[in-house]
């Protein structure tokens, strides 16, 4: 689908201006109210330029999909990550109040009421966007009491433990894929939301991420013990998303159904996945984006595929929590489908390389 040739414009415009229009923001912000120096003192006002830099880069990759909901829903995590630091969401309003001010008065007329449109749609959302997250360890849910135990010894930095309580249950006869969608699934999920709710540190997410990781390789002789069925999947995530834990689950479980998989990681270069993809006769690319911000740069990895006479017969999968949000954007963005969890995505998957072959 080939956009209005003013959202373009408007995402650039928003990018180019994008630190002369934060700097504006906050001098207005400031100045209209001075007891937020009383408040959060030079700090905050430091904080709240760093604030208004990744609202306009997230505007801009709205703009740039034409997509106001990307926006908005960026705008609903901002409010439970600031509001758990403090953050008033009054204060919030009103910073995106002045930003609609500046984006008119700045840029280009056009380009200004339509990056300015954005942002007024998210103010009037949020009202109705909660303060606080429920949790994701839900009891009741399969695993439920193996996924408490494994969250809890990460959280205590008992990864050993962690360890100890996964290769048991697998060797009393639990799936290995229960393990993924019951346990560490979860469990991930909910790292992500204490860090969003100020409840642990980015150390504390990353080593609970990186265990996780560790013992997820410690499954691999059961991963890589399927018999194969010819097709190859490659997995990856774009420049920049350095959250690739769930693209590798995702790899794992087309192993487990038999297909060669080739995980490349975050941020592989895309002459680098081309050339896998001839090199491997891919059947299936999948590309993961875990925010917003980065759904522009998967389109980007999709138009370079397609541009390739031969690497574009490859079917392409794409994923993340931006895709499960609108469940049409996959569209938007030239890939083949999309699926919200990994089961899924091997269903997707088998039907496209049986469609291929017919």
């Amino acid at each position: 689908m080939v956009a209005p040739a003013t959202q373009p414009s408007a995402s650039q415009a928003v990018l180019g201006q994008r630190t002369e229009i934060a700097a504006a923001l906050v001098d207005r912000e400031f100045a209209r109210h001075p007891e937020l120096r009383e408040r959060y003192g030079e700090i905050g006002r430091e904080k709240s330029l760093q604030d208004a830099g990744y609202h306009l880069s997230f505007l801009a990759q709205a703009l740039a999909l034409d997509n106001e909901a990307v926006f908005v829903d960026y705008i609903a995590w901002a409010k439970v990550m600031l509001g758990q630091r403090k953050v008033l969401a009054t204060d919030l309003a009103f910073h995106l109040e002045c930003l609609a001010e500046v984006l008119r008065e700045r840029l280009p007329a056009e380009s200004g009421t339509r990056a300015a449109g954005f942002v007024t749609a998210a103010v009037r959302a949020m009202p109705a966007m909660p303060e606080d997250l429920p949790t994701f360890l839900h009891e009741g849910a399969p695993l439920s009491p193996l996924a408490h135990q494994y969250f809890e010894a990460l959280r205590r930095g008992e990864r050993h433990l962690a360890s100890r309580l996964v290769l048991e249950a697998v060797a009393a006869g639990t799936p290995v894929k229960e393990i993924y969608l019951n346990v560490f699934q979860p469990a991930q999920y909910e790292i992500g939301r204490l860090w969003q709710t100020n409840r642990i540190t980015v150390a504390q997410e990353h080593y609970c991420t990186a265990a996780t990781q560790l013992i997820m390789s410690q499954l691999y002789p059961q991963v890589f013990a399927t018999v194969k069925n010819g097709r190859t999947m490659i997995a990856t995530c774009v420049a920049g998303d350095l959250h690739e834990i769930g693209v590798r689950m995702v790899a794992d479980f087309f192993e487990m159904e038999g297909w060669n998989t080739f995980y490349l990681g975050a941020s592989t270069p895309h002459s680098s996945v081309i050339a896998t993809i001839i090199e491997r006769s891919a059947d299936v690319l999948a590309i993961s984006a875990t925010i917003s911000y980065h759904v522009e740069a998967v389109r980007d990895l999709i138009r370079a595929v397609r541009q390739d006479p031969v690497a574009r017969r490859v079917r392409i999968l794409v994923g993340g929590y931006p895709f499960n949000q609108d469940p049409g954007l996959w569209r938007k963005i030239g890939a083949d489908g999309s699926a919200p969890d990994a089961q899924q995505a091997i269903v997707l998957a088998d039907l496209m390389v049986q469609e291929a072959k017919a």
